[in-house]
């Protein structure tokens, strides 16, 4: 891996890691989701991708959890572009974008960048809720001749049981999980 800065994160400030992105990133009122339900609470994980200082903190949570052999660090379209793009920055490893389709034009490939044929590729996610995601670019990319074995995010917010990345020999290691984004609400009110 390319050289790191020291960037191990204290409890303190994965704390306030936490309580940052739940104030800037929680919000409170009348939104639909995807199922078609009305909430009054909506986590937009865009509010913290988008912002340059709170994602450079993100980012350097997150290079502790990249395995030393890591080639390549392939951003998951579209949240965790901004993430892999910044821990690229602050490692020295190239980024990989990886779309969820190939593009049906110019080059119609599914992962810009590097050719990954023969690389160890760590995967960047904002958010895991089920690993969709991750799922689906590991096949994908495993098919391209790549070797996946861990998927690096922000906050994993999975149920027990719904993340099942496991079954693919795909080891899922986060910041922040949805408790310590709940705790750090928690605290934070008067």
């Amino acid at each position: 891996m390319g050289e790191q800065p020291d960037v191990h994160a204290e409890p303190a400030e994965l704390a306030a890691l936490a309580r940052d992105i739940d104030r800037v990133c929680r919000l409170e009122g009348e939104f639909v989701v995807r199922s078609g339900a009305v909430v009054s609470e909506y986590f937009d994980k865009y509010l913290f991708e988008s912002d340059p200082l709170l994602l450079r903190r993100v980012a350097a949570a997150m290079v502790p959890l990249v395995p030393a052999d890591t080639d390549l660090l392939g951003g998951l379209e579209l949240g965790g572009v901004p993430i892999a793009t910044m821990m690229s920055s602050l490692t020295g490893l190239p980024a990989l974008f990886v779309r969820k389709a190939p593009k049906a034009y110019g080059t119609r490939r599914l992962a810009e960048g590097a050719d990954v044929d023969g690389r160890r590729i760590t995967l960047v996610e904002d958010i895991v809720t089920t690993g969709g995601a991750a799922r689906d670019a590991t096949v994908a990319l495993r098919g391209q001749g790549a070797t996946v074995e861990v998927v690096v995010c922000t906050i994993d917010r999975s149920e027990p049981g719904a993340n099942r990345l496991h079954e693919l020999g795909l080891e899922t290691r986060s910041v922040l999980t949805r408790a310590d984004l709940d705790a750090a609400r928690a605290t934070a009110r008067p």
